[in-house]
């Protein structure tokens, strides 16, 4: 979910010359991630965390900085050889190109794996269109993408838009994305279905 990037946190302002730094995050980050992705959490626009599952993903995230004061955080999530998530990206307000920053770093830990794809659940759609991701159908995803989309209150009612980004074109063939994803029945949340009577 990448709900708290604001508009803002795409744009740099000259006046401050940049000095943003990303570096991959350490377990002391895990106060302050915790507390900006908790605080939006309390927003109800993403889902909130514990130090337990902080602790598990750390490895995941990528922090930005400027001057060594913390900005913001995002994750890279693996869901198959060849492709990943943009996940848990939040920046602090008025805090003008961390977002940008953060997508850029984790774009580029996603190319040193050489992924194929990576893909986004998002509200802010024109901030992802800037960093060369396009709005996808769901269907397009493997519904392991959508685990912590179970325990979502907005998960009958879901108002993000899918995006992905296309890395390494001439392994993805846009008529059959299908084939990238795992095959195996059990590589996929089971969603709860209805019984027809």
């Amino acid at each position: 979910m990448i709900s708290s990037v604001r508009a803002d946190a795409f744009l740099e302002r000259p006046s401050t010359g940049g000095g943003l730094t990303a570096r991959k995050a350490v377990m002391r980050d895990i106060p302050p991630i915790l507390a900006l992705i908790n605080g939006y959490a309390a927003q109800g626009i993403m889902l909130p965390r514990t130090e337990f599952e902080m602790s598990e993903a750390i490895r995941d995230f990528t922090v930005v900085e400027r001057a060594g004061e913390f900005l913001g955080c995002g994750a890279l999530h693996f869901y198959s050889p060849t492709v990943a998530e943009i996940r848990s990206l939040a920046a602090r307000e008025k805090t003008h190109g961390a977002g940008r920053r953060l997508v850029e770093a984790l774009l580029a830990e996603a190319q040193i794996y050489e992924l194929d794809a990576v893909f986004a659940f998002t509200y802010v759609v024109e901030f992802f269109k800037k960093t060369g991701f396009h709005v996808v159908e769901r269907g397009v995803l493997p519904l392991k993408a959508w685990k912590d989309c179970l325990r979502c209150p907005k998960f009958h009612a879901c108002d993000e838009t899918a995006m992905l980004r296309i890395l390494r074109p001439e392994h993805w063939c846009e008529g059959s994305q299908s084939q990238s994803w795992p095959t195996e029945a059990d590589s996929y949340i089971q969603l709860p279905t209805p019984q027809l009577r």
